[in-house]
């Protein structure tokens, strides 16, 4: 089995975008900089920025280097004071002597303007008051804040100041703007900048996990980088979906033109890098990679394969025929052994597929996780001496993940219809014929997948010959069950047709729905109510039975698991759909 989380290991040659980036900080002409790494969910966004900073950390002399995981601090109070006191905290823990009261000033006044905006910035908001907006009566305890000489009385000032914005905010705007925000942001940013100096290093932060908070607290990280410490020796390296971004941006400022969007993405963001499309060579080296890692524990034979197929994948421009099973096993004097050629070559067929499969396109997350399912039901064969191979049970998993929930059905239903559980239709196909001569045979729910389900047929092990319901038997063990309705209670059945179509998050007809479900139908109802949003492959607008299997989440511990595998096995995450589920601790969970 193989973790599911970010390495700092390349296995997709991940490491040339890296070292660019690398080169682009170590670049003083171009400090400085904001810098973000975009891609999707699952593609390598988070193990980029680590190989990025394993690359600084060649020269750590000249870089401070500063983590801060976005998603963390979703529910801190204010992002942008979030990641000012992170570094700022970095920075009191770097500073030599001579700037260690520089620095643990500094970091005194980011926790002061803390406070302050609990105090005041709620209210004032409300009033229309601009961010950092502050008011009349409190403003000289707030200039003796930013000087460090703040006492109690400035304190109570700055308190009722904000108990009174709402009633005499009109008389506060114009002496807000002449005489607030830009002294305090200047004496921020000289301080900062003193630190730095000193310092004598570089100061980059990587931010990750920005695409993962709601619009509101990732507009605020990245008006933190832009407006408070976006100073010279500076930078920032963001990764994020970029649609995620654009949806944050277009909520927070209440649906601006694309225009609009672009243009203060291009000012925050200066250089975008996107993670590259992996391709079947690729997704080929990746899925050596793992399979030779699970079956070799020598960590030096493991490097040494990594560092060959690294290599083949950077040259193979020059070259005209990809690399070979054979090289592989050479590479590490593993040529007469039989059960790891098997394996490496039961990934070899499955590339192609999963390169191009629209529901996964090489994305290596989906990837990994195919072959965890693939191990796990391998596993429990062994154990029950189920006549099963790892290569037949790879490619019925490599069929349920590259087709829908209702196609995987369909072959389920076929094998346990035919004779001897052998599906003899698939014959002619696996002999090469086309499969539009033969398409009238195979079950309809096929008929959308049919280029899929050629190619699909003619891989090794060819299976119209083998008996397969027990490989169906272990397919419905490990994969979420699909309940028909008629098979659930009707009081269930009228729950999910319910939910199914939920307006709002605070419908109470949903809510009264998720309450009969309680008493140990939740996982039922929650089974039916995957199974119905299977059917809709549409995630281009916010939907009604999202919401209402969001609303059953909450209610059910259990149910949550459920949805959260749907969730996760999504091909892509939309962004109306990550900004709902960020804010959910069950999702979190």
């Amino acid at each position: 089995m193989w973790a599911d989380t970010d390495t700092d290991i390349d296995f997709l040659n991940y490491s040339e975008v890296a070292e660019l980036i690398a080169e682009m900080i170590g670049n003083p002409d171009l400090l400085p900089m904001s810098l973000g790494v975009f891609g999707s969910w699952g593609v390598g966004k988070s193990s980029t920025l680590r190989l990025v900073a394993n690359e600084l950390e060649k020269a750590k002399d000249k870089y401070l280097v500063i983590h801060f995981d976005a998603w963390l601090y979703q529910d801190f109070d204010d992002a942008r004071a979030a990641l000012m006191s992170v570094i700022a905290d970095e920075l009191v823990k770097a500073a030599p002597a001579p700037l260690t009261s520089k620095a643990m000033s500094l970091f005194g006044r980011i926790n002061k303007l803390r406070a302050l905006g609990l105090l005041v910035e709620g209210g004032a908001l409300a009033a229309g008051v601009p961010t950092f907006g502050l008011i009349t009566r409190g403003l000289e305890g707030v200039r003796d804040l930013w000087g460090g000489t703040a006492d109690k009385e400035d304190l109570e000032a700055i308190k009722k100041a904000g108990a009174d914005v709402k009633d005499q905010a009109s008389g506060l705007l114009n002496d807000v703007s002449e005489k607030g925000p830009p002294e305090e942001i200047a004496a921020f940013r000289k301080d900062f900048s003193e630190v730095l100096d000193g310092l004598g290093k570089t100061l980059v932060v990587f931010i990750d996990n920005l695409d993962r908070c709601l619009p509101e607290n990732a507009i605020q990280t990245l008006e933190a980088v832009r407006l408070f410490l976006f100073m010279p020796k500076t930078a920032f390296v963001i990764g994020a979906d970029e649609d995620m971004i654009r949806h944050a941006v277009a909520r927070h400022f209440k649906e601006p033109g694309e225009k609009q969007v672009t243009d203060y993405l291009d000012k925050l963001i200066q250089i975008p890098v996107r993670v590259p499309r992996v391709g079947v060579e690729e997704v080929r080296a990746y899925l050596s990679l793992l399979l030779f890692q699970s079956a070799c524990a020598d960590p030096k034979l493991r490097e040494t394969v990594r560092a060959f197929l690294i290599d083949r994948l950077r040259r193979s421009w020059t070259q005209d025929e990809p690399f070979k099973i054979d090289d592989v096993l050479k590479s590490v004097g593993k040529e007469g052994d039989d059960t790891l050629r098997r394996s490496l070559e039961m990934g070899d067929r499955m590339a192609p597929l999963l390169a191009h499969s629209e529901r996964v396109l090489g994305n290596p997350r989906i990837v990994k996780r195919l072959l965890n399912v693939v191990r796990m039901r391998a596993a429990i064969a062994r154990k029950r001496s189920m006549p099963l191979d790892e290569a037949i049970i790879a490619k019925l998993a490599l069929f349920e993940r590259c087709v829908d929930s209702s196609a995987t059905e369909a072959l389920h239903n076929a094998i346990n219809a035919a004779p001897g559980g052998k599906l003899q239709i698939l014959q002619p196909i696996e002999d090469g014929e086309p499969i539009e001569d033969h398409k009238a045979l195979l079950p309809e729910k096929w008929h959308p997948h049919l280029a899929f389900v050629s190619d699909w047929a003619r891989l090794e092990p060819k299976l119209a010959g083998l008996d397969l319901k027990p490989a169906v038997y272990l397919a419905r063990e490990t994969i979420p069950v699909r309940i028909a309705s008629a098979a659930v209670s009707p009081h269930v059945t009228q729950a999910v047709e319910t939910l199914l179509k939920t307006p709002t998050m605070s419908s109470q007809a949903a809510i009264a729905a998720v309450l009969t479900l309680k008493g140990g139908h939740e996982v039922v109802g929650m089974d039916a109510l995957v199974a119905e949003m299977r059917k809709n492959s549409d995630w281009s607008k916010v939907r009604a039975d999202v919401r209402g299997a969001v609303l059953l989440a909450r209610a059910s511990p259990d149910a949550s698991k459920i949805a959260i595998r749907f969730f996760n096995d999504l091909p892509s995450c939309p962004p109306w759909l990550r900004s709902m589920l960020s804010s959910e601790d069950w999702y979190k969970g």
